[in-house]
């Protein structure tokens, strides 16, 4: 490498397309191993975590003094990219499970129907504050501290307030189905 170790990160973290294709070639099999030492895996799982990396490195990369710090900044997006995935991938197997054993405790219909006719009186019902935090949140998809900012909270009180609606609205649920 012809250019210092701050040159170069800085010419990836500036978006120099060049500098980060050098950087992708140069760097892409020790990031691969890194994948590899975090999880084990099979090669496309690890493929998939550097692509991540690299996106990662694109969003993120600022100036960097040397080769070692470098190294360990490359290591810990790796890492955490790795963990990113892993978690996601347990996110998904407990949701199949989840909905397969769902699947065969429920017949058709179960109830569906009454169950959703319980909501929609418990939604009717809320006040006005909490039926908004409701439908700003999962109707519009808004963020937390959007939704914060247009009522005049914080991030932590639209997320607790929200929080606490859901458990009520849940402990109702299991007092009057679960029987």
């Amino acid at each position: 490498m012809n250019d210092t170790v701050r040159e170069f990160t800085g010419a990836v973290a500036s978006g120099d397309t060049e500098a980060f294709a050098r950087f992708y070639r140069q760097r892409f099999g020790e990031m691969y191993a890194d994948a590899r030492r975090a999880t084990g895996r099979d090669e496309a799982f690890c493929l998939d975590i550097v692509q991540d990396a690299m996106l990662r490195v694109i969003r993120s990369m600022k100036p960097v003094e040397t080769e070692r710090a470098l190294r360990t900044w490359l290591r810990a997006v790796v890492q955490s990219c790795a963990y990113d995935r892993l978690r996601k991938e347990a996110r998904q197997r407990r949701w199949e499970l989840q909905a397969t054993e769902a699947g065969n405790a429920k017949s058709t219909d179960d109830g569906l129907g009454e169950r959703l006719e319980w909501l929609r009186g418990e939604l009717t019902g809320l006040d006005d504050p909490q039926a908004q935090l409701l439908v700003m949140r999962y109707r519009f998809g808004w963020t937390l501290k959007r939704i914060g900012t247009v009522l005049g909270l914080k991030t932590g009180a639209v997320d607790g307030r929200l929080g606490r609606l859901i458990a009520t609205l849940r402990r109702r649920a299991q007092e009057t189905f679960d029987e």
